[in-house]
């Protein structure tokens, strides 16, 4: 199975002290590792008690920090006390990373109300918020929301937003695959924080339902990578042959991705 991953906010350090560039850090379609769940471990970086978990790698140590906080990637054998050095090393370029995502995530998260406005495929819908039974409607440049007494608006709302998607990505799937020749495989959503998309041989392809906040050109590259994973399930010149015939500016959408991706609300 092959996915990938939500955008490059931060730089990465390497164990020589140096900045990897955002492919380094968080390579896009990243087949995800089969090891079991990583272990937290604590280390103390000054007044403060920072979590971070490790992750095996071939060459050397490297920090890593997104959504998910500190990560470190390193060769087998290193000892416990090496890898909280080498934090320590870096702690303060490590608080001040953890200390933006930490604003960013909640910059994004919002709260709901009658009037709201939300990104939908590129532009806004405004939210009006009144009661029923559990229902939504979509119009134009609108999303009606019928919520029970006390019901959660959030995941009515993320329904409303999930279906909307399903209803998008299978015709945009449809259209790609009969365009390049690909029978047309199955799709679910997911709401994985930092994945777009997977593709499986056996189960299909899988979206991000949060795509639905995007244009449909960077929708349209998604599915286009995708799809193209059916025909090479791997990164190599030829995987990248099939994106192209689908998606001539996969590069454009790509980076237009890792950007916009960063700025969508958390709902």
């Amino acid at each position: 199975m092959f996915g990938f991953l939500n955008g490059f906010p931060t730089p990465a350090l390497d164990e020589a002290g140096l900045l990897m560039t955002a492919a380094e850090q968080l390579p896009l379609f990243r087949l995800p590792p089969a090891e079991a769940p990583a272990k937290t471990r604590h280390v103390q970086l000054g007044s403060r008690i920072v979590s971070y978990t490790t992750r095996p790698a071939q060459r050397r140590m490297s920090l890593n920090i997104d959504e998910r906080g500190l990560r470190v990637s390193l060769p087998r054998g290193v000892p416990l006390r090496e890898v909280e050095d080498f934090i320590r090393r870096h702690g303060e370029w490590v608080l001040t990373k953890l200390d933006e995502y930490s604003s960013r995530e909640v910059r994004r998260q919002i709260m709901l109300h009658d009037g709201q406005r939300l990104p939908l495929l590129g532009g806004e819908v405004t939210l009006r918020i009144g009661q029923g039974n559990n229902r939504f409607r979509w119009f134009d440049t609108l999303l009606e929301l019928l919520p029970r007494p006390h019901a959660d608006i959030d995941a009515l709302t993320r329904r409303a937003f999930q279906g909307k998607a399903m209803e998008v990505f299978e015709k945009r799937i449809h259209l790609f695959a009969e365009q390049g020749g690909y029978d047309v495989p199955a799709l679910s959503l997911s709401a994985a924080r930092t994945r777009w998309g997977s593709c499986s041989r056996e189960t299909g392809i899988r979206l991000n339902w949060r795509l639905i906040h995007l244009s449909l050109d960077l929708i349209d590259y998604v599915v286009c990578h995708e799809l193209a994973h059916l025909r090479q399930m791997n990164h190599s010149a030829r995987f990248w042959s099939e994106v192209a015939k689908l998606c001539p500016d996969w590069q454009e959408k790509r980076q237009a991705l890792k950007q916009q991706g960063l700025t969508l609300p958390i709902l």
